[in-house]
């Protein structure tokens, strides 16, 4: 049988540039296991029009290898600019080697090189669901954004500038640096929430997350619940938590156990607006990882949406 065209996007810059050092040792090992073909990318949205471009020319399986940022990029390949799915039968993978590696969690790959790439040769597929995020950029004009793990809205799109600022030299330890950096000075804000176009709230918030996977910033557990094809998303509110709040409960936003929390608020919907009460306000989105602007924005899920490789059970 043969094995199904396989195009792999690669991340040179992943770890402050370690794939890019061993990326000839690392493609042995992928084609000692399965033929491919490598595109490397060069800068920001290289991975969503190389994916496109794989998809569009007949390629049946792309594979990201990279963090989380490029897994969203790849996956944004599979869809056009109106959020349509380019190729629904072609499968999205993804080989590990970034600095969160929130998305991996969720799946439940293997961290080790080789046994990611296992998983994709053995090629056992899911669908899954993925959300569409309408968004305001920073300066101010309208953008669309698919994402397959989480976004949110608070101090975690502050945590993300100040960490890809940092270059993320430092891995895991750059998160949590920046989201002490950020948390210490960051004023909580007040927003509007729809909920499935008719609940309407009102609430002050540090940290929004509309979760369809269960981690972010690093390995926080933030969505203990949230399933990758359950039709809805988890949608938790860290409330008008203070800085000494966020100190005491840092250990429970890894064990997933902060749901319990007289501040934190969790429900299900398939559909989210999110607006700043207080006009100038400026709330700034985490966009699996990166920070691509702010609200007003939409976040909708797309049940059944994308067909990914996912280790056996």
């Amino acid at each position: 049988m043969l094995a199904p065209k396989t195009t792999v996007i690669v991340n040179p810059n992943s770890q402050g540039g370690k794939l890019g050092k061993r990326w000839t040792e690392l493609s042995d090992v992928i084609g000692r296991v399965f033929p491919f073909d490598e595109v490397i990318t060069r800068g920001p949205g290289d991975a969503t029009r190389l994916a496109r471009e794989a998809l569009r020319a007949g390629v049946e399986r792309v594979i990201s290898i990279g963090g989380d940022g490029t897994v969203n990029e790849v996956v944004n390949g599979f869809f056009d600019d109106a959020g349509q799915a380019i190729n629904p039968a072609a499968a999205f993978g993804l080989i590990p080697f970034g600095t969160g590696g929130d998305f991996r969690r969720t799946v439940n790959l293997p961290h080790v090189f080789a046994d990611a790439v296992d998983v994709i040769h053995a090629g056992r597929t899911r669908m899954i669901d993925v959300g569409r995020l309408d968004f305001t950029r920073s300066d101010g004009t309208r953008a669309m954004r698919m994402f397959a793990n989480i976004t949110s809205f608070g101090v975690s799109g502050v945590v993300d500038r100040l960490v890809n600022e940092s270059g993320k030299k430092l891995g895991r330890l750059s998160f949590m640096l920046a989201t002490a950096r950020a948390t210490w000075s960051y004023k909580n804000k007040r927003v509007q929430l729809v909920f499935d176009d008719q609940d309407r709230i009102e609430a002050t918030i540090n940290t929004v997350a509309v979760a369809n996977g269960k981690y972010f910033g690093g390995a926080m557990m933030i969505a203990p619940h949230a399933e990758l094809d359950d039709g809805v998303f988890d949608v938790i509110a860290m409330g008008d938590l203070t800085f000494g709040d966020l100190l005491a409960s840092g250990r429970r936003l890894y064990k997933g156990t902060h749901l319990a929390m007289d501040k934190v608020t969790a429900r299900r919907a398939k559909t989210i607006d999110a607006e700043p009460i207080e006009p100038g306000d400026v709330v700034e989105l985490d966009v699996d990882g990166e920070n691509l602007g702010r609200l007003p924005a939409r976040f909708q899920l797309v049940p059944a949406a994308l067909r990914l490789i996912t280790p056996v059970a």
